[in-house]
């Protein structure tokens, strides 16, 4: 399948902003999908398709999909991942264009990066503040959506690019404002928990 420029900018998209999400799966999905020959991975993302990077991506999309899933344990893996996830969705964007333009590669790493970051920082918000909650089933909830979303987003870069723009906006739109809302609750929580303590430790 030959790509155009269109479809080349959406794909490196959606692997960045997905591998904000769960960077793990993203490798493991993509160089699957390549491997089984479902999908053709421009030339930059053929390491991918290599029998160790899948089998190694395949160990780490299992190890997350469990941490995910378990209150506390999921927001000291976002926070191990923070410098992790963004540079290596930089790194996944600008592949799509390999060595074949190096302004393209520039740019898609860029986006791939910001889309990474935003991604990440509204899951971590999301969870973090989930987590206050003494019920595991919001959890468990949020973390389905999350590994639902990333083969939704891959394929629709992959094959309706220009149905994948409205949901990436809408994705970022959502996460943009979950990350103010939830930071202020944070915030507001730490300062009356801070607060407390600071009453107790006088008394």
């Amino acid at each position: 399948m030959n790509l155009d420029l269109a479809q080349l900018v959406a794909i490196a998209a959606a692997l960045g902003w997905a591998s904000g999400l769960r960077l793990y799966a993203v490798v493991f999905l993509t160089g699957a999908a390549g491997y089984l020959g479902w999908i053709a991975l421009p030339p930059g993302l053929h390491i991918l398709q290599n029998p160790l990077v899948l089998a190694a991506s395949f160990v780490f999309f299992a190890i997350e999909f469990v941490a995910d899933k378990i209150p506390g344990v999921d927001t000291l893996w976002d926070a191990l991942h923070t410098v992790i996830r963004i540079p290596a969705g930089a790194a996944l964007a600008a592949g799509v264009f390999g060595g074949d333009s190096a302004t393209w590669a520039l740019l898609a790493a860029l986006m791939g990066g910001t889309l990474a970051a935003t991604a990440h920082a509204a899951k971590a918000t999301t969870r973090a503040a989930v987590n206050t909650s003494p019920e595991p089933l919001s959890n468990i909830a949020l973390s389905l959506a999350g590994d639902a979303a990333v083969p939704a987003l891959l394929w629709l870069a992959w094959t309706h690019p220009l149905w994948f723009w409205p949901a990436l906006g809408v994705a970022v739109a959502v996460a943009l404002a979950l990350i103010v809302v939830l930071s202020r609750f944070l915030r507001g929580l730490w300062r009356r928990f801070a607060g407390g303590g600071t009453q107790e430790a006088r008394a």
